[in-house]
């Protein structure tokens, strides 16, 4: 439930630049650590399951190991950009920001499955330096309801 609201608080910030700016090109970053769920926070901000045709590929391993672009299906001004996950094997936090190009970005969202860590307060940081905006955005929270279930039954 509260995932669902940040989202939709996220779609609504969106929304509200979008109908300010027209059809300005939107690049959305959607950054954080290596396994955080950021293809798949992709594929259902566009409405998309994961293994449908256009959608970013999705799995237990580092599957993203470039920027790559996914048009908004409604809206073909905004590209939300599948960002390589921080600190991983192929992308160390401290070159991180030079490798995935933070600079063409106009907005982020930095996802964390568990609390947020050193690297995502890192990414905001830069994101702040920049002079942009960003959100937090927690996923996979409907693992720790489940959890926290399971443990009080």
């Amino acid at each position: 439930n509260e995932a669902k609201r940040a989202v939709a608080l996220a779609i609504a910030k969106i929304q509200e630049y979008l109908d300010r700016q027209n059809n300005i090109p939107l690049n959305i970053a959607i950054t954080g650590e290596t396994g955080s769920g950021k293809s798949t926070f992709i594929n259902a901000f566009r409405g998309i399951k994961d293994g449908d045709a256009g959608a970013a590929p999705t799995g237990v391993r580092e599957t993203t190991k470039k920027p790559t672009p996914y048009p908004h299906p409604n809206y073909p001004n905004v590209t939300l950009w599948d960002l390589p996950g921080v600190g991983g094997r192929h992308f160390p936090a401290d070159q991180y920001l030079s490798d995935v190009g933070f600079e063409k970005f106009d907005f982020f969202i930095i996802l964390s499955d568990t609390r947020f860590r050193e690297n995502d307060v890192k990414l905001a940081r830069e994101v702040q330096r920049m002079k942009k905006k960003f959100y937090f955005v927690r996923s996979k929270i409907d693992n720790d309801l489940r959890n926290k279930c399971e443990i009080n039954n």
